[in-house]
């Protein structure tokens, strides 16, 4: 299915900005073309209504991989020379050597990097707070990342896979204090896996409008596009279920066809057809990918949210994976 038109915009959960449906993001993305692949996704996702871009600076814990993805993606900003005006972006804020690296220092690394000064932008319009790990002061969070809203570093944020426990103390914070609460949560969901945001976990914040969801690693890495064999770093397998995931893929793609769609319009769609999903984040790495994906929003349109999650019901593989990993029966 083809798009040409300009993608539609959802609300960042209540407080946070008008998006795109669709999210580029930068995790061994922009390190993954040539300066004119970069140019060319970059020029598209603009022209498309779609430039909401995720960047961080990769650099602690898990992610302490040197990237350059952030640099090249500065460079490609330039290079284009784009207004701030063309683009959204969504930064990361790392806990994992908080408070000894404070949000303060990560933001001025992370614009600078980026090319604050030097033609690139100054702030971020959001970001996202994570990974969660370990003994985390929440309430000194929340505290911490109004100070950068105050400071201008960003004008609203989000989580990312926080418990249930430490996001509600981190809303119950702002409530008691007069402080900017979360306004979405980037949780990984798609065909596959769906009890974090439509199970007990996050379902909650999601239906009384508390939060929304911006969906993410909607493709497994890009196994559930055809990669069954991905030789890059994915995301985390939570559950131990990506055996299982691989050998779902012949479904998906049997599903899509019927629908005269690609497997990567089909798990789009779905995301989309949640109304809890402000936006979905992928990893598109060239024009021509980013334009395949476009076409789920046709998709979407043409056939209805309740064909699509009708026809993909039985995709769901981790209704017993609780949202630390372990499993549970179904009526736990």
């Amino acid at each position: 299915m083809e798009f040409d038109g300009k993608v539609p915009t959802r609300t960042l959960g209540p407080g946070g900005p008008e998006v795109p449906v669709f999210a580029l993001g930068s995790w061994n993305i922009w390190d993954r073309m040539d300066a004119g692949g970069r140019r060319a996704l970059m020029s598209r996702a603009v022209e498309a209504g779609a430039a909401f871009f995720d960047v961080a600076y990769y650099n602690m814990g898990p992610h302490a991989e040197a990237s350059r993805t952030d640099l090249l993606f500065g460079e490609t900003l330039r290079e284009l020379s784009l207004a701030r005006s063309d683009y959204q972006l969504c930064g990361k804020l790392w806990l994992w050597e908080y408070p000894a690296t404070g949000f303060a220092a990560q933001m001025d690394e992370s614009l600078a990097r980026i090319g604050a000064g030097a033609g690139g932008p100054e702030s971020f319009d959001t970001v996202v707070v994570g990974d969660f790990f370990g003994d985390i002061d929440i309430a000194q969070v929340v505290r911490d990342v109004q100070a950068e809203i105050a400071r201008g570093s960003f004008a609203s944020w989000g989580v990312n896979n926080w418990p249930a426990e430490a996001l509600q103390l981190a809303l119950d914070t702002a409530r008691v204090e007069g402080l900017t609460p979360p306004s979405f949560a980037q949780l990984k969901y798609g065909l596959v896996r769906r009890s974090m945001a439509e199970g007990n976990y996050y379902g909650r914040w999601f239906g009384e409008g508390t939060l929304a969801l911006q969906a993410s690693d909607a493709f497994e890495g890009g196994i559930l596009v055809g990669k069954l064999n991905p030789k890059r770093k994915i995301g985390a397998d939570v559950g131990g279920i990506r055996e299982r995931i691989v050998g779902a893929y012949p479904e998906v793609l049997r599903i899509a066809e019927s629908f005269g769609a690609t497997p990567a319009q089909l798990g789009l769609a779905f995301c989309l057809a949640n109304p809890a999903t402000a936006n979905v984040l992928f990893g598109a790495s060239s024009e021509a990918q980013l334009n395949d994906n476009l076409g789920a929003i046709t998709l979407l349109e043409s056939d209805g949210a309740d064909a699509i999650r009708e026809a993909t019901a039985e995709l769901w593989l981790d209704r017993e994976v609780r949202a630390d990993g372990l499993w549970e029966s179904p009526a736990a």
